[in-house]
């Protein structure tokens, strides 16, 4: 059974090259003033049906509808002598390219001016890409390779960090388009800093790239506390993931000019804050340490109901209270196990999260997975008319939290030797899993 398996893999890996052509993406940046970016996606050998293309309307992490296809305008289509095709808008979030010979280019326009987890941005500072508010795409053909070229302002010193593979020059590569979609990208001129963390065989290097201004002293001093936290992390599951390229990235803007955020990813996370590393330090190794959390709890120890993520609609889960909560319960006490705060910060911590539980009218009301079921209208949704949600919801982070702080005391209460963080490895040692088998077929 485990010769078939990898003779398999074998196979499949040598006939990569017939799931079809590459999805090619050219990213140009002429208008950066005006957040504009010029986008062309070319579609090869896609037979004579007519083209589907869209916009995502949810991004990975998030789980309310967002509606990308807002920000596109200017779309066109031709085929590969430059002439024009007719191309349809068929709803509010696709098109359609009908009379085509198997080769479509589409080319639009994006404005992007919010940096934060979920949406991009493009101004004279950054390009702050995150890929389903970026990146058209084609249903029908998901499966291929997607390639993006990025042709980066000359006068901007931007370079290219993305846990995406380089394949070349400005040019980029994900297996499908769930890999591309999963993929956050910071064009600007940012500083770097890494660390190798070898853990029983593996060994990885751990990335931060930070877009913002913070001097040598300030950014050193902030890196250690990142590699503490990444350190006591790999102790609570006793394993690392295997992260692909053997490398993980923490995507950090801290700039006037972003809203406050943390997003995971399957190698990396996106950190945003308004304010620079001086101004609330810890609110940013905060963001961190949950952010990283997550490269077990939700990116590899996964709910079904995740998996596959749907990009055309909002996307629910019953799991959040453990995914999220029992990962906000960790941050804290991670920060206190690194003694970056104290242990009277840490129990001030949870008895503000514990008030705010015991005295929630919403608990009569919902079960914690019936409020993780309220993801999409509460995680970065908007709406107009009024709601009742300070007597009917309780945030799944914190009603997760203070289910991981009474799992924890329950078991170190039946046996001296029982912690959460045995039972955070069991899971992980269960349920652990690689969504892709590899990124890469070289």
């Amino acid at each position: 059974m485990k010769l078939t398996f990898i003779l398999g893999v074998m196979l499949g890996w040598l006939f990569y090259p017939s799931l079809g052509q590459n999805i090619k993406y050219n990213v140009s940046f002429e208008k950066v003033i005006h957040h504009i970016a010029d986008i062309e996606v070319v579609f090869k050998d896609i037979g004579k049906e007519p083209l589907v293309t869209r916009m995502s309307r949810s991004s990975p992490g998030r789980y309310a509808l967002h509606e990308f296809a807002k920000n596109v305008y200017d779309v066109s289509a031709s085929d590969q002598n430059g002439n024009d095709l007719n191309i349809q808008k068929k709803d509010p979030y696709q098109w359609e390219v009908i009379n085509h010979k198997g080769y479509v280019k589409v080319h639009y326009k994006l404005f992007a001016n919010r940096g934060d987890g979920t949406y991009s941005q493009i101004d004279e500072t950054h390009g702050h890409l995150n890929s389903p508010a970026t990146f058209m795409y084609a249903p029908d053909f998901k499966a291929r390779p997607h390639q993006i070229t990025f042709n980066l302002p000359p006068d901007l010193d931007w370079r290219v960090a993305t846990q995406l593979e380089h394949i070349g020059d400005g040019v980029y590569r994900a297996p499908d388009l769930d890999y591309l979609m999963d993929s956050p990208i910071e064009l600007s001129n940012y500083q770097l800093k890494e660390f190798v963390l070898k853990h029983h065989r593996k060994k990885y290097k751990i990335q931060f790239v930070l877009h913002g201004e913070a001097d040598a002293e300030d950014f050193n001093d902030y890196f250690e506390k990142v590699q503490k936290i990444v350190r006591e992390e790999v102790r609570v599951f006793g394993d690392l993931p295997d992260f692909d390229f053997k490398r993980y990235t923490f995507l950090a803007c801290y700039a006037p000019n972003v809203n406050g955020d943390g997003m995971e990813h399957r190698n990396s996370t996106i950190l945003t804050e308004s304010q620079d590393l001086n101004s609330k330090p810890l609110n940013h190794i905060a963001t961190a340490a949950h952010e990283f959390f997550h490269s077990w709890n939700v990116e590899r120890i996964r709910p079904k109901s995740l998996e596959p993520f749907d990009f055309e609609e909002a996307n629910m889960s019953d799991a959040l209270w453990f995914a999220e909560g029992f990962t906000n319960y960790y941050t804290n006490l991670i920060l206190c196990r690194t003694g970056l705060i104290s242990e009277e910060n840490y129990l001030k911590r949870v008895e503000i999260e514990l008030n705010a539980v015991w005295n929630a009218p919403g608990i009569n009301h919902r079960s914690p997975i019936e409020m993780s079921y309220q993801a999409p209208f509460v995680d970065a949704a908007r709406s107009v008319d009024p709601v009742n949600r300070e007597n009917t919801f309780v945030s799944y982070y914190t009603y997760g939290s203070v289910l991981g702080l009474a799992l924890d005391l329950a078991l170190r209460n039946m046996n001296n030797d029982l912690t959460l963080d045995g039972y955070m490895q069991l899971i992980w040692q269960k349920y652990g899993c690689l969504l892709y088998t590899s990124p890469s077929p070289r």
